[in-house]
């Protein structure tokens, strides 16, 4: 019995390990082969077509002819950490070329505290760029190149005055970090506010559905002719990320704000020389209009008879409530129809003291100088 078991053993451990390498085999076969008549496979031949639609090509020379002039920037900033001990944070975003001396636009924002200020251009290595002047009231700085690459060319300079809902708008910028993107979309409202600091707000925001994301911010926003119609700023959105509102500053106002940005390092800032009681306790004293805590010596207020509030007392003193015949019921309103009077110029006030309203023209001075 033992010597038939070994028999049938010696006869089967051949068997059984060529079965599968004859299995291996033919399964190499298949796939070398694979389907039948699939051996003489080639790529496929590459169908014709022809040229561009007018409107693509119209949007392809667009981007040509303004992507070399967007900005790549990036930033440096020492932060604290929780330890206390200092720590390095890099940040980006975007800007464009605003003339051939070298000065970059972007968002204030974007170079807040920053230690050191990097730009790329095009395709090229990045270059140090230091600051020339912000504006945190407007969302807006200026940054020139320490130096200055070849065939610098600003981006061609728009009017965001005769703009109209339903034009089409080209951004471009560096989202997340994704250099020379393009987006398109329409001019979706005009005359937006956009909260910025000290309680100020820019006026004349363009509104638009072209996607923006982080990394979009002072990137240029563009008509369809390829000129700077604005200067995208922020987005609207519980994620971060674009859901079509995004917003960009004009560009009249910010042709107003760079070339001050640029001779005096700051923009002017508009006023009557008044200190306003803070807005939340206004608010929740359920008073519409702007409470004065203090009328400064010698200002257009002072001159043109306005009373501060008398803390001992609790007069209210004065209260504005319109600017020019459009009401203000907040400090943000107010300090919107003073940028959009602009310094230098002559206002009427509505002023409410108790129950009696009267009005009186301010000269608006600019309170940096």
């Amino acid at each position: 019995m033992n010597a038939l078991r070994q028999n049938l053993q010696r006869f089967l451990r051949p068997v059984l390990f060529a079965l599968p390498m004859a299995l291996l085999a033919l399964l190499g076969a298949q796939l070398l082969v694979g389907p039948a008549g699939a051996a003489d496979a080639q790529p496929r031949s590459v169908s014709p077509r022809g040229a561009l639609l007018p409107d693509e090509a119209a949007v392809v020379r667009l981007f040509e002819e303004t992507a070399p002039s967007v900005a790549y920037i990036t930033t440096e900033t020492v932060q604290r950490n929780a330890l206390g001990g200092a720590e390095m944070s890099q940040g980006a975003g975007s800007g464009f070329v605003w003339d051939s001396a070298g000065h970059v636009v972007t968002n204030y924002h974007v170079i807040e505290g920053a230690r050191r200020v990097f730009v790329q251009l095009d395709a090229g290595k990045p270059i140090e760029a230091e600051p020339v002047g912000g504006a945190p009231e407007y969302d807006l700085a200026v940054i020139r190149l320490k130096t200055l690459p070849r065939a610098l060319r600003p981006v061609p300079l728009g009017s965001s005055r005769d703009l109209r809902i339903g034009q089409t708008v080209y951004a471009i910028g560096n989202p997340f970090g994704l250099q020379r993107t393009l987006t398109k979309g329409l001019v979706s409202a005009l005359d937006r506010e956009l909260p910025t600091a000290n309680f100020r707000e820019v006026v004349g925001v363009i509104q638009t559905d072209a996607a923006i994301n982080p990394g979009n911010s002072g990137g240029p926003l563009l008509d369809s002719a390829g000129r700077l119609i604005g200067v995208n700023s922020a987005i609207r959105s519980a994620s971060g990320s674009s859901s079509g509102i995004g917003f960009a500053i004009p560009a009249d106002l910010v042709n107003r704000v760079v070339p001050a940005l640029i001779s005096k390092g700051h923009a002017p800032l508009p006023g009557i020389g008044v200190t306003p009681v803070r807005p939340d306790l206004v608010a929740r004293a359920g008073i519409s209009g702007v409470v004065l805590a203090e009328v400064g010596r010698g200002t257009p207020a002072a001159q043109a008879g306005l009373v501060a509030m008398n803390r001992r007392s609790g007069d209210l003193g004065d209260v504005i409530t319109a600017v020019n015949g459009r009401a203000v019921d907040t400090l943000s309103d107010f300090v919107a129809e003073l940028e959009r009077a602009g310094v230098d110029s002559q206002v009427e006030l509505s002023v409410k003291r108790g129950e009696r309203e009267r009005r009186v023209r301010v000269r608006v001075i600019d309170l940096r100088e």
